[in-house]
């Protein structure tokens, strides 16, 4: 939809906005997330390659996305991208990271991104979408058809994809995609959010320009994001999950090995006597 509004003219030109995917198909859903991934890359070479466009907008796919990798973009993220349907995310931490590295979070209230609401505050997050009740509402009688046709700019932007402007010289190689969004129901329901999605992401576009506005809103993460330690972690699955209790040594154990007996050739220890 971004890239439709910087097409158009005599629209207001966008502030400069870089977008990086990074992921692993999953076993289960191996062949549509591949076709998911190798989408996202041709949305990345057509928009980077677009001479009217590409100093505005920029997509990039991380390939082979791993811990190293995170380690250097997750502390140079401004805006943490959390947008799995409510009620469909199982766990994750990875927006737990980016919180306390001060990126901002815009996410449904899905996974952790409730949690890190409840620490944060509501107001320094960008929530958006449909709480899990209300998507189960909606399941029996959503129709992608109805939710996509209502909104004009995500018509257009179906329009774009459906039309093969993102893939002219391949005919056809997303069609399973087309298939699961619209002729198989559209599983995770992705056009009931994404008119919202649309309208939070502006919106933290618009709040980053206010740099005091945005750095406070960080500090607020990072201050508020102790709970997400691992001390804490382990020591809660401990109590609730593996009902086992911390215990100390009894006055007769014997003293741990020390540096000098371990690096004592031959020397008899407790662990080996």
């Amino acid at each position: 939809m971004l890239y439709n509004r910087i097409r158009r003219p005599g629209l207001v030109t966008p502030d400069r906005s870089p977008s990086l995917f990074g992921g692993k198909a999953a076993p289960g859903w191996q062949p549509l997330a591949k076709l998911i991934i190798k989408f996202i890359n041709n949305i990345a070479f057509t928009i980077n390659s677009d001479k009217a466009v590409r100093d505005l907008l920029s997509v990039h796919f991380l390939p082979n996305y791993r811990v190293s990798m995170a380690e250097k973009i997750i502390p140079a993220t401004n805006i943490s991208e959390q947008i799995s349907t409510a009620g469909t995310e199982a766990s994750g931490t990875g927006n737990m990271k980016f919180m306390c590295n001060g990126a901002l979070t815009l996410g449904t209230l899905d996974g952790a991104n409730i949690e890190i609401m409840e620490e944060a505050g509501k107001e320094n997050m960008f929530i958006f979408g449909n709480t899990a009740e209300e998507i189960e509402q909606l399941r029996s009688s959503y129709d992608p058809y109805d939710w996509c046709f209502r909104d004009s700019e995500i018509r257009h932007a179906i329009d774009l994809v459906l039309a093969g402007y993102f893939n002219i010289s391949e005919p056809g190689i997303f069609e399973p995609l087309r298939r699961s969004l619209f002729d198989e129901g559209d599983r995770y329901m992705h056009f009931a959010d994404l008119g919202a999605y649309r309208d939070a992401h502006a919106l933290a576009v618009k709040t980053y320009r206010d740099r005091n506005v945005w750095n406070r809103m960080a500090v607020m993460n990072i201050g508020s994001s102790a709970k997400f330690s691992s001390d804490r972690t382990i020591a809660q699955y401990a109590e609730e999950i593996w009902q086992v209790r911390p215990s100390r040594p009894s006055a007769g154990r014997q003293p741990a090995l020390s540096l000098e007996d371990a690096a004592a050739p031959g020397k008899k220890t407790g662990l080996n006597s």
